[in-house]
Parts: C-alpha cells; sequence; structure tokens
C-alpha cells in the first residue's frame, strides 16, 4: 500500500473519529477541540488531493479563525446553565430522514463506482519560451483560482470586501455603543 493512501486513512478515520467525539461530548470545550482535530483532519485530506488553495483555507479561516469565535462563544456563555438542559430535542426524525438521504449517496456511489464522481484530470500547464525552446511548466490549482478571481470575477471579489468592511465597521460601532 503507498504512504498516501495510508496518510488518506488515518486522515479519513480521524477526521471521523473526531466528529463523533464533536457532537458526543458532553463538555462544549472538549467538541470544540475534538471540531479542531476535524476541521484540521479535513484540511490534510485536501492536501493530500493536492488542493493547496482549500487546505490553505481550511486551516486559516476555519481552524484560525471559526474555532477562536467559538472558543469566545464557550467562554462567554454560562456553562452550568447549559449543561442542564436537556441535551437532545425531539426532532430524530429530521436525523432518520438525513441518514437514509447519506445512505442512498452511499449507495449511489458504490453502485456507480468511480465514474459517479465526474472528475476531470486537472492537467493545466503552460507553455514558456527558454533560449533553447519551449519548456512546459505546470500550473497549480491556486494560481488558477487567483487567475480566475482577478481576471473575470474582480468586480464581485471586490464589491464582497466592500460589504464585510461595512459590516466589520457596523459591528465595531455596536460594540462601542453597547459598551458606553
Amino acid at each position: 500500500m503507498e504512504l498516501t493512501n495510508i496518510a488518506f486513512f488515518v486522515l479519513a478515520a480521524m477526521t471521523l473519529s473526531s466528529a463523533i467525539m464533536a457532537i458526543t461530548r458532553r463538555s462544549a470545550v472538549h467538541s470544540a477541540i475534538f471540531l479542531t482535530i476535524t476541521l484540521l483532519s479535513v484540511g490534510g485530506l485536501f492536501l493530500l488531493m493536492h488542493a493547496e488553495f482549500l487546505f490553505a483555507v481550511q486551516v486559516i479561516l476555519y481552524v484560525g479563525g471559526i474555532m477562536v469565535l467559538f472558543l469566545f462563544v464557550i467562554m462567554l456563555v454560562n456553562l452550568e446553565q447549559s449543561e442542564k438542559q436537556p441535551r437532545f430535542n425531539r426532532q430524530w426524525w429530521i436525523a432518520l430522514v438525513a441518514v437514509v438521504a447519506l445512505g442512498a449517496e452511499w449507495g449511489y456511489v458504490l453502485h456507480r463506482g468511480q465514474d459517479s464522481f465526474g472528475i476531470e484530470a486537472p492537467a493545466v500547464t503552460v507553455a514558456a519560451e527558454m533560449n533553447s525552446g519551449i519548456e512546459v511548466i505546470p500550473i497549480g490549482n491556486t494560481e488558477q483560482i487567483g487567475s480566475v478571481l482577478f481576471r473575470e470575477y474582480m468586480l464581485p471579489f471586490e464589491i464582497a470586501s466592500l460589504l464585510l468592511l461595512v459590516a466589520m465597521v457596523g459591528a465595531v460601532v455596536m460594540a462601542k455603543r453597547t459598551l458606553e
């Protein structure tokens, strides 16, 4: 068995086991720690698929940013009162429907095999002229995403950044008003 296959199975097992631990722990802090392990394992799976951009986004945005927000919420919430509340509600039928849908998807994938994914080969190359001829240089997915983002989607990207800036300034103004 190749090293990449072993790494895949180890990361997949870590992802599944830490995700199960994240939703079954009674302590919110333990759940957050297991969620962090889950997100890091998913980032490792992205790296194994040569999706470096998704790996970086997963680690920086989710593990770095979202988990800090989760930990702030956990620190601000009264944990003693929340632990006394009932853990599960009566919406088990929604979970049952989700499990059946996921089982149907797995059945479809196992029945159709590898053709059900519809993944194309990522062989994108650029020819660069050298003194002695033409050299073929492979382009990674991060360069492809950056090129498409800043050439074809520059205006929506700038609009989204302005909206995020306005939201951040609004949050600071609202926080300042509540502190006064």
